[in-house]
């Protein structure tokens, strides 16, 4: 039955060799909308749990508004919650180039290796391979080399030191807050503690899995004690999921690459509540592009553990072979996850997008706070 269920599934999704999930004739100037700067959250709200959550039901596009608190109402008794663990990176780091003493600035963008990372650079027109940079953050300080720039711009570098860079990124560098969030100063501790989940494990995300932020330890409780199955995910989010759409037909975009994995405890707690007709709630658009990636990938089998790098694309129309509910932060314009969310409010049709747009404004009319900091919705 799961494995019929997974495969039936996959036969709604229209995928292309490019890993987009999809139909193509989708222009990205469909998915803009106005927001009032006042409404993009600037900081988080006073508890986790304290947020505001907007309920989109996906059969007659209904809204119902509601606090993040009622979001346990929802999932019941052998139905699975996944969340995405992945800890996020104090990827941003300042310093100066060698021997000169020019002051510059990286953010983390993709591993190639354990001291081995492309990077945002700048200013960085002027820095060229062989270029030696040192980053300090009081007392610490560590080196690195730049061995290549690609054709974007970005840097390779190669850091000396360390067996990982990553075990000195708590002391040397910053979270990296997106940019709509504005500081007049680094990030406070209050940014480093709640631009984090409370379950966050594996290191390597430069951006926060934000529909993960709402939750905390005795939510999490509350939900195992009715019976709710809470398991995790990992994919480390990387900037390219948040980067703007620009080319004009979807189509054209090309997602960049991201490390996930789903174990084995995951999948098979997936498998019992499918075959017992329970539902499956994501938690964020990265769980979702872990589960609908390992299905994409087991087409026609039983779910089972999967790991690997995934360039998932999902935008209107497309089906889901493992997902039944979403949970999500508003997102920006043109944004591949707005095309997801779009997707995902109704499946293997394109009206999901007008469900979206016409909640988004609605959430406007009504005060949400937008963007990482900001509120919830619930997909379902």
């Amino acid at each position: 039955m799961v494995a019929q269920a997974v495969a039936a599934a996959a036969v709604e999704i229209c995928a292309d060799r490019g890993g987009r999930l999809g139909s193509r004739r989708v222009r990205i100037e469909d998915f803009d909308y106005e927001l009032p700067p006042e409404r993009i959250a600037q900081h988080p709200a006073e508890h986790r749990d304290a947020s505001r959550l907007l309920v989109l039901q996906r059969q007659d596009g209904q809204v119902v508004h509601r606090r993040f608190a009622d979001f346990a109402d929802y999932p019941g008794p052998g139905d699975v919650l996944v969340l995405n663990n992945s800890r996020v990176i104090a990827a941003r780091l300042r310093g100066r180039k060698l021997p000169e003493g020019g002051q510059v600035e990286i953010l983390l963008s993709e591993p190639v290796g354990r001291n081995d990372w492309w990077v945002m650079l700048r200013p960085g027109k002027r820095v060229r391979p062989g270029t030696c940079l040192e980053f300090q953050r009081g007392g610490a300080a560590i080196t690195a080399t730049v061995r290549e720039k690609n054709r974007e711009g970005h840097c390779r570098l190669e850091f000396a030191g360390p067996a990982d860079v990553l075990d000195r990124l708590d002391e040397l560098g910053e979270v990296p807050l997106p940019p709509y969030i504005e500081r007049t100063a680094a990030p406070s501790d209050r940014d480093r503690e709640r631009y984090q989940t409370v379950f966050a494990q594996p290191p390597g995300s430069v951006a926060a899995p934000t529909a993960g932020l709402h939750f905390t330890t005795e939510f999490l409780d509350r939900l195992r004690v009715r019976g709710v199955e809470v398991r995790f995910v990992t994919l480390h989010v990387g900037l390219g999921t948040f980067a703007p759409v620009k080319a004009e037909r979807v189509e054209d975009h090309v997602m960049h690459e991201e490390y996930g994995e789903l174990p084995a405890e995951t999948a098979t707690c997936i498998g019992a509540a499918k075959a017992a007709g329970r539902r499956v709630f994501a938690v964020g658009t990265t769980s979702l592009r872990v589960l609908e990636s390992a299905a994409r990938a087991q087409a026609g089998r039983p779910l089972e553990a999967w790991s690997g790098h995934t360039r998932l694309f999902v935008h209107p129309p497309a089906g889901f072979a493992v997902v039944d509910a979403l949970l999500t932060n508003f997102h920006l314009p043109r944004s591949t996850l707005l095309l997801l969310v779009s997707a995902f409010a109704a499946p293997g049709r394109t009206s999901g997008r007008q469900r979206v747009l016409a909640a988004y404004a609605e959430a406007v009319r009504e005060g949400y706070r937008f963007f990482s900091y900001g509120d919830a919705m619930l997909i379902l």
